[in-house]
């Protein structure tokens, strides 16, 4: 059996005087795994992020079932995801039934070796499956082939029961159902719009094939098209969507009033959610062709000021920067191609600039979108200088900005761990900062209400000291590849000033740097309401539900406190919130399009939002236990809630 080789001491290690053949430990394949996910699937994670763990195991099953779909076999792919389990089935040629067992467990095996079988897969270091096997408590493998079927059932990487092979009348095709590890993912869930978010991914990449998820369907006609028509503000672009396919590429692209870059790439079916070789060749060879085709060294700014574009190229033998696959490091598009660079600039030379002389609509409104980013940035040219001086000079004695020792544009191990902690008032940021992991937890304090800058210009940046710090702060002036902190949490209190400043500030992140949160990089912080001790045990409580169990549980007259805000939770309390339990809901953008969304909740007085509330205003009733609340008031010191009717505007 394979095995790594792993030192349990540094050969430089000096502080261990026995350093010696027994310091040398053999793991197998599931030991490793188990002991180094990270390796495998990048961070662990409860699921609130789209990068967390739970998310790439299920990737990893699902893209073998497309592997078989672009090579032909299985047009239907058959997930269902619940909270904790999960169930794939695709119709492909299924696992060959006498190595059902080698390719789920057996680390380096499986048929992306042989490049005939799968000339331009996903996964070719035969690591995936073996690694979802390992961190699941229950994980079965069923393969259905030529009448036959061969099941398999797995905890932990361990055989539990290995069925004989039997008849069977389903369809050719693999079935796996898994269950990951809760004492490796803590408290982990998963989140319906990051796995649709996938699966509309997988469709608008593989024409013509089905996924049904969770009993809906999914499905794409015509690509990338429309994963644009997706994302993008129909009502907004500039021209219509260019849609240009080649061998073994596909583009899509337009421009539209946003402020950034919007990218969405591509190889061989995965989302390479940090771009790449080859996106980093699209960037440049829109600059070249554009230049080209007007005779003019516009700058490179303007050109790709408020693009929308996603790419797709089909890679032989593509190397990935990690297992995860988030960022193409492929030079060439195979051991005998052409460089990545090469192929993405001639075709897109050739392609674009067709397309732009049959179509001098279009070449007349992209000209126009970049004519007016070049008078924005010209506009802002001054106060930009002058903000970013006074930056770099407050950068040095920001008082605004607790800064940490790791940063995420950093190759450290924790770099998936940074975050930044946007909150409000001194009481609170000084709470947190007493409490945080100093090697990767941030603080930047806000003085109060932030401007709301729904349709203003990204000149307020600059002018606003207060967002033009953070902006520096978080490095994304240019674009989130310096981004300094993979999380921004933004930690307000829970009332109604609380809720006002996490709209303001979703408001500055959605209107000037919608990236950030379409990349899955901004959060709420939950703290909680209560907590409920006896002289045994404390337990807090996010919720008036939970607070009731709490109370059932501690039995009679427990201590209940009610927390009316962030800095009047010590410090060595804040430090169980924000550690390893941390509870984060990440804010994720869906259908809507982000001009819609700020000018309903953010815009003056909208009808619509209006008859929403009148709609939607209703006033319950507190339902209290007599000996609930009896214990609440004979509770020394507790802070209770006013009596009476309760408020609820949903």
């Amino acid at each position: 059996m394979y095995k790594f080789v792993y030192p349990l001491y540094s050969y430089y290690t000096m502080a261990e005087p026995n350093y010696n053949e027994d310091s040398i430990r053999s793991l197998d394949w599931k030991e490793h795994i188990r002991l180094r996910p990270g390796m495998y699937i990048g961070k662990l994670g409860d699921g609130s992020a789209q990068d967390d763990g739970i998310y790439v195991l299920l990737k990893e099953i699902v893209d073998n079932s497309i592997d078989e779909f672009v090579m032909g076999s299985g047009r239907t792919i058959e997930i269902t995801v619940s909270d904790q389990k999960v169930n794939v089935r695709d119709y492909g040629r299924g696992i060959p039934l006498g190595k059902v067992i080698d390719c789920v467990s057996k680390i380096n095996t499986g048929g992306k070796y042989d490049s005939k079988a799968f000339q331009k897969s996903v996964g070719l270091n035969g690591v995936g499956t073996k690694a979802v096997n390992a961190l699941s408590t229950n994980f079965m493998v069923q393969s259905y082939r030529d009448a036959k079927t061969k099941k398999v059932e797995f905890s932990k990487g361990e055989i539990v029961t290995d069925h004989p092979v039997i008849d069977t009348t389903q369809r050719n095709g693999t079935a796996i159902t898994f269950y990951p590890d809760e004492t490796i993912f803590r408290n982990y869930h998963y989140i319906p719009d990051f796995v649709e978010s996938m699966i509309w991914n997988y469709v608008f990449l593989n024409a013509g094939l089905t996924i049904n998820f969770n009993n809906q369907k999914y499905f794409s006609e015509r690509g990338l098209y429309d994963l644009l028509h997706k994302h993008a503000d129909v009502e907004s672009v500039r021209y219509p969507i260019i849609h240009l396919k080649g061998n073994d590429i596909e583009i899509a692209m337009t421009h539209g009033q946003q402020y950034g870059e919007d990218y969405h790439s591509f190889v061989n079916g995965q989302h390479t959610t940090q771009g790449g070789t080859h996106q980093a060749a699209f960037r440049e060879a829109v600059v070249k062709t554009i230049r080209e085709f007007y005779k003019k060294e516009y700058d490179a700014a303007d050109i790709r000021s408020s693009i929308i574009a996603a790419i797709s190229v089909r890679v032989q033998e593509p190397v990935f920067e990690s297992q995860t696959k988030t960022k193409l490091g492929s030079q060439n598009m195979g051991p005998d191609g052409p460089s990545v660079r090469t192929f993405i600039n001639d075709f897109v030379k050739k392609e674009l600039d067709d397309y732009l002389h049959k179509h001098p609509d279009v070449a007349d409104a992209l000209l126009k979108r970049i004519l007016q980013s070049e008078r924005e940035r010209k506009d802002i040219a001054g106060i930009k200088k002058l903000a970013n001086d006074r930056a770099k000079k407050a950068s040095l004695h920001n008082k605004k900005l607790r800064d940490c020792k790791v940063h995420f544009n950093s190759t450290h191990d924790k770099r998936y761990e940074t975050t930044l902690f946007i909150t409000e008032g001194d009481s609170a940021s000084g709470s947190i900062t007493k409490s945080r992991d100093v090697d990767c937890q941030a603080v930047f304090s806000l003085k109060g209400k932030p401007l709301n800058c729904y349709e203003l210009t990204k000149k307020v940046v600059y002018e606003n000291e207060e967002f033009n710090l953070l902006q520096h702060a978080l490095n994304i002036e240019d674009g989130l590849d310096g981004l300094h902190y993979n999380n921004i949490v933004i930690a307000t209190d829970a009332d109604v000033d609380g809720m006002h400043i996490r709209l303001l500030m979703m408001t500055f992140f959605l209107q000037f740097f919608p990236d950030l949160v379409r990349a899955g990089h901004v959060y709420i912080l939950q703290t909680p309401l209560f907590r409920v001790r006896n002289k045994k045990e404390t337990i807090y409580c996010y919720s008036d539900e939970e607070r009731k169990k709490a109370i059932e549980k501690l039995g009679s007259k427990p201590e209940i406190t009610r927390f009316k805000g962030l800095g009047e939770i010590s410090p060595d309390e804040f430090g169980l919130f924000i550690g390893k339990d941390i509870r984060l809901d990440p804010v994720i953008l869906k259908d809507q399009t982000i001009k819609h969304l700020l000018e309903y909740y953010m815009g003056k007085n909208t009808p619509d939002r209006q008859q929403h509330i009148i709609k939607n205003l209703r006033i319950e009733k507190d339902e209290v236990n007599p000996e609930e609340l009896k214990a609440e008031e004979s509770t020394a010191g507790a802070a209770e809630e006013p009596a009476g009717d309760n408020l609820d505007v949903a």
